[in-house]
Formats: structure tokens, C-alpha cells, sequence
């Protein structure tokens, strides 16, 4: 096991000179390691849904670098959301890699079966709370694709399943199988999103990490992990890390993330107003970002506004649409109620999840704010409350708002996030 780079810190910022040879070092020690160029290699990014993991530069460097000597397939690592469009690519890819490269995963067909995480492991991660085995399945081309590299590529974040995203994350649920996704998930939600938010070692973690050893180790598989933040309004690179299946590199780049990426507060936030970037948030099952990234530090009784001006549905996923349309957020009794007399839940373990996750457990109010494609009566159906986004946004306009503290012309103080994805706000008295 091995680190092949552990680069970064609070102050560096990684330019486009600095990347490339960076990733230069990286593909160099990597080969050095195997004993002999790679010949036929999959790439494993993120989808647009990480769109500021800068992975889809990153992506293009690699292609350039590997291109030449070497036959290139990209999957996108969508795990239940929608496969990406041709624009999506050329969005967060560019022009030069031609669109036969890109492969689709099909998290529900087109998976093989490894083996599982027994049950018993599932209970000593959970401290007992839970108790089924895992099923560990991935998208049949790791295995049976004849790769001789891997290259599995994402930003290491805040996450309110694992706590921070990216390492066995990308892989295990990424271009995992429904049992896997749909079981993590839940043990995240039951175990508790505040006791994994930010945090580097959580059950969930403890889980993929058994799955990838135990099942995925013998496989060529490389990580090539970010950590980006926010400077003067724009994202910046503070640290690129890689590995082979040593979690080394993961844990240090997870010290940065937990320097940089984590907003701790002296006192709990009144109003919060998000915004949701319609290039990025199209569906609450990624946009309730929102919720999941700022839960921590709301107060009882607070005002959440989701400004979501390009939400057009709920689930990225036609099933989970549909089940979270008829279950809708309201919590994690109601949602555990749900599962216990309902089979359809059962067998949809990661929708129970999120909807979980994307409830504020009765302790703050959540005002959706959505454009023309989703209905007054569909969020309040779920449990939201509903403005539109024409009206909230006269109000609180995201052209004009800046991060963080904001006061109004009639003198409202609210606090803005621009982009959930990038961050976790928290009190410092959860972290201490």
C-alpha cells in the first residue's frame, strides 16, 4: 500500500501549471509502482453534481497525459442520479475527449455481485443500532473490463452519508449496486447525520472501506482526491492527494477539508437563505444540500429558504421520485414507522435515507422556492413550505447577496450560502 502524493494546506492554492504536474508526478509514480505502462484504463469522475471538485479538469489532464499510449473509457460516477447528458459532458469536460469514451453506469442492471459485509460487521459499525448484511456489488467492467489502471477521481468534502465524501465513497457507491447504496445510506441516517457530518471516521466509512478490502483491493484501482474552497468569491485548489487503497492520503486530505471546508459558528443561524445553482441542483435528492449541509447549525425554530430556481422534481431516480412523493420528509420516526410496515421502503433503504436526512426533525422551518416546474402543492405535499422563486428571490436575491452575514435595506440580518456543496456550517461546540 502506498501514497503517491499528499499535497496541500490552508494557504496554497494549486494553479493550472502547478496541477498538471502534480498529476504528471502522480501518473509517474504510479506506473513506477505497477512495473509497466498502462495499456487500456477507466476513469471513475464525478458527475456534474460535483461539478466544483475541479475532477472534470483533472479528467481532461489525465486523458491528455494517457491518451497517446493508452485506450480511455470514462464513467461517470453517478450512483443513483441520471446519466449525464451530452451537455452535462461538454460542460464539465470539454470538447477534446471524444464522447465515445464516456460510459454509463447502470447502478440496477449492469452490476456483479462480490460478496457482503456480514452482518455482524454491520453491527459493530452501527454500535449495535443495526444489524443485515450488505451486499457489496459493482459496475461489471471493474472486473471484467481487462483494466490495467483505474484512476478513481473526486474532492474530498463534507458528506452527510459518510461524513466526508470521496476514497472508497467514489468506488463502493459510485459505480456500486443498489444493496450497497441503498444500505449505506441508511446506516448513515439511522446512526445519526450529526454524529458523521465533517467527520473522517464514521460507520458508513468503517463499511465501504471493509467492502473495497476485502473485495476490490486486488484490483488496480488509484485515487486521486481534492480539496477546494472558496477565496475571495472564487474556488481554488488547496490540496490534491493520491493513493492506492492506503488510506493515508485520504486522512490527510481530510485534515485540510475539516480546515477549510467546514464554516464553525459561535451561535445558531435564525434565517438562512441557500441557493441552489440550476446548472447543478435539479432535484431535491441533491439539492436538499441545503438542509444537510447547514442542519447543524440552525436554530430551534429557525427559517430555512431554499432558493431553487431549475428544481423540476424530487428523486434522480424514478422509483425514489416516486416514494418520496408519497412518504415525503417528515422526519426520522415518521420515516422509521414507514419502513417497518412498508415493503416497498424496505427494498428502497437509500430513499428512506434521504428522506431522513432531509427533514429538520420539526426544529426549523424549511421554505422551498422553486421555479415553474414544480407546483405549490407538490412541495407542500412532501412537508415543505412553498414560495415561489420569483417572489422569494425579489426578496433575497442571489446577484446581490454575498457569503455568510448579509443585512437587508429595512435591517433583516440573514446568513447566505451561495453553494452548499462546497461546505458544512456547524457550531464550533459540535466540534470541539
Amino acid at each position: 500500500m502506498a501514497t503517491f502524493l499528499s499535497h496541500g494546506g490552508p494557504e496554497i492554492i494549486i494553479d493550472q501549471a502547478h496541477k498538471e504536474q502534480l498529476i504528471q508526478q502522480i501518473i509517474h509514480r504510479i506506473v513506477a509502482s505497477q512495473g509497466k505502462e498502462p495499456q487500456k484504463v477507466l476513469l471513475l469522475p464525478p458527475d456534474m453534481s460535483r461539478f466544483h471538485s475541479n475532477a472534470g479538469e483533472i479528467t481532461q489532464i489525465l486523458y491528455k497525459i494517457l491518451s497517446p499510449k493508452a485506450h480511455i473509457d470514462i464513467m461517470p460516477a453517478i450512483g443513483t442520479h441520471f446519466a449525464m447528458t451530452e451537455k452535462e459532458i461538454r460542460e464539465m469536460f470539454g470538447n477534446d475527449i471524444p464522447l465515445e469514451c464516456f460510459k454509463v453506469h447502470d447502478w440496477k442492471n449492469d452490476v456483479q455481485v462480490l460478496g457482503e459485509v456480514p452482518s455482524a460487521k454491520i453491527r459493530e459499525f452501527s454500535e449495535g443500532m443495526l444489524e443485515y448484511a450488505m451486499e457489496v456489488a459493482v459496475n461489471k467492467c471493474l472486473r471484467n473490463g481487462k483494466y490495467d489502471l483505474i484512476l478513481s477521481i473526486g474532492q474530498i468534502v463534507p458528506h452527510e452519508v459518510i461524513g466526508l465524501a470521496n476514497f472508497t465513497k467514489n468506488v463502493c457507491v459510485g459505480v456500486g449496486g443498489s444493496d450497497m447504496i441503498n444500505k449505506s445510506h441508511f446506516l448513515g441516517a439511522v446512526y445519526g447525520m450529526e454524529r458523521i457530518m465533517g467527520r473522517a471516521d464514521t460507520p458508513v466509512r468503517q463499511a465501504l472501506d471493509y467492502a473495497f478490502n476485502t473485495f476490490l483491493g486486488n484490483i488496480p484501482i488509484y485515487f486521486i482526491m481534492t480539496v477546494m474552497s472558496k477565496q475571495a468569491g472564487k474556488l481554488v485548489m488547496r490540496g490534491m492527494y493520491a493513493s492506492d487503497k492506503d488510506n493515508a492520503a485520504f486522512l490527510e486530505g481530510a485534515k485540510l477539508c475539516q480546515q477549510v471546508n467546514l464554516d464553525l459558528l459561535d451561535a445558531p443561524l435564525e434565517k438562512v437563505v441557500v441557493y441552489l445553482d440550476p446548472s447543478e441542483f435539479k432535484s431535491t435528492w441533491i439539492g436538499n444540500k441545503a438542509i444537510y449541509r447547514t442542519r447543524m447549525a440552525m436554530a430551534d425554530n429557525g427559517h430555512l429558504i431554499i432558493l431553487a430556481p431549475g428544481l423540476k422534481e424530487f428523486g434522480e431516480d424514478k422509483e425514489n421520485d416516486r416514494l418520496i412523493r408519497k412518504y415525503g420528509y417528515f422526519g426520522t420516526e415518521t420515516t422509521l414507522r414507514a419502513v417497518e410496515v412498508n415493503e416497498e421502503l424496505q427494498k428502497s433503504l437509500g430513499a428512506a435515507a434521504h428522506l431522513i436526512h432531509g427533514s429538520s426533525e420539526g426544529r426549523f422551518k424549511i421554505t422551498y422556492c422553486p421555479g415553474p416546474k414544480v407546483s405549490q402543492a407538490e412541495i407542500e405535499k412532501v412537508g415543505y413550505n412553498y414560495v415561489s422563486y420569483q417572489e422569494m428571490s425579489q426578496r433575497y436575491n442571489p446577484m446581490t447577496l454575498k457569503d455568510g452575514w448579509n443585512i437587508l435595506a429595512d435591517g433583516e440580518k440573514i446568513f447566505y450560502v451561495s453553494n452548499p456543496a462546497l461546505g458544512l456550517w456547524a457550531l464550533k461546540s459540535q466540534f470541539s
